[in-house]
């Protein structure tokens, strides 16, 4: 339970209180340290685009069995977190934390917004429902230029949840926020003592590797966020990733990593240059979460649903043209 409820008396916790007081004994797998693939989970949305919690234990079911993937980052980009109301936003987390317990091994919460507020209500929220971590990007209307600023806002958020590992989910193609992450690591321990690491969702691989070249000691996870270049993110060190394509190809995905392991690099290769291959023919017709949502669905078979506003339902000419090429594919492992 977490510090805040265990402050107030009995009486005065709320229902919801309740429900997150029970929620908070459902944790995933205390201690283990993030790594490996992360799947950057989609929101299944009704028909008329409300949020569908019915299906999320079909969805966890089949990220464990069929894409032996058992990490979760939830309501980020892929998730259309931004685009989601508070409330949706904790019903989420709670329904991915109630339904991971003893099958996940973490359930990483997105909590960053452009309101500190709210960031720091979700963060709590996060920590009394029993989340493994939290993560927060920076906020991208009225910007931090300098790193003093985006740490400052960092801190204020993960002390509001000061006994869960806090990430900084680092994507400046979509905030604008260029702070290398290299000079934001410096010292950042100091100011915020739950830091664990970064899904680095930026092509700038010499900013990765010298965080992963000075940082090393600290033993920080660095998951890396641009799917398509995982095995360039892999030679300089990374822990693991986060991304869309894990739920549906996360199976492929490991046995990428697996090869690169051995070593065995032309088996890696070939992995990584497939995968490559589908996402540069889906990004020439036009990909993003809409069309991430259409492919989940046709290839898992549970209904993801439509994105929410302004973004539109992917076309029935994609869908037809991403099924077909998915399905050509002829993986190493004969599947």
């Amino acid at each position: 339970m977490s510090e805040l409820l265990q402050r107030l008396p009995s009486p005065f916790l709320s229902r919801e209180g309740a429900a997150r007081s029970k929620l908070s004994k459902c944790s995933m797998t205390p201690g283990k340290k993030l790594e490996g693939l992360v799947a950057a989970a989609i929101t299944p949305m009704t028909p008329d685009g409300q949020i569908n919690l019915s299906v999320i234990h079909q969805y966890v079911d089949y990220l464990v069995r069929e894409q032996n993937v058992k990490n979760i980052f939830v309501n980020g980009t892929t998730g259309e977190g931004l685009s989601l109301s508070i409330q949706e936003r904790k019903q989420l987390a709670e329904e991915w934390v109630r339904q991971g317990k003893d099958k996940l091994d973490h359930v990483i919460i997105h909590v960053g917004a452009l309101s500190l507020p709210e960031s720091q209500d979700l963060a709590r929220h996060a920590a009394a429902i029993g989340a493994s971590g939290i993560a927060v990007i920076a906020p991208f209307f009225f910007k931090p230029t300098n790193k003093d600023e985006l740490v400052a806002f960092l801190q204020k958020v993960a002390s509001e949840a000061p006994g869960v590992p806090f990430y900084y989910y680092h994507i400046p193609p979509l905030t604008g926020v260029k702070i290398r992450v290299e000079e934001l690591l410096d010292g950042i321990r100091e100011q915020i003592p739950t830091f664990q690491g970064v899904k680095f969702s930026d092509t700038d691989l010499l900013d990765l590797a010298q965080c992963i070249n000075k940082n090393g000691s600290e033993q920080f996870a660095f998951l890396y966020g641009v799917d398509e270049q995982l095995l360039g993110a892999l030679a300089v060190g990374v822990n693991g990733a986060v991304g869309s394509t894990y739920n549906y190809l996360g199976r492929k995905t490991k046995l990428m990593l697996q090869a690169f392991a051995k070593p065995d690099l032309a088996l890696a290769q070939k992995y990584q240059f497939l995968i490559g291959e589908f996402l540069n023919f889906v990004i020439k017709l036009g990909f993003g979460v809409a069309q991430t949502k259409a492919v989940m669905t046709f290839v898992s078979g549970i209904p993801m649903g439509p994105p929410r506003p302004p973004l539109v339902n992917a076309s029935e000419e994609f869908i037809a043209k991403a099924k077909a090429k998915l399905d050509s594919i002829v993986w190493p492992d004969g599947d």
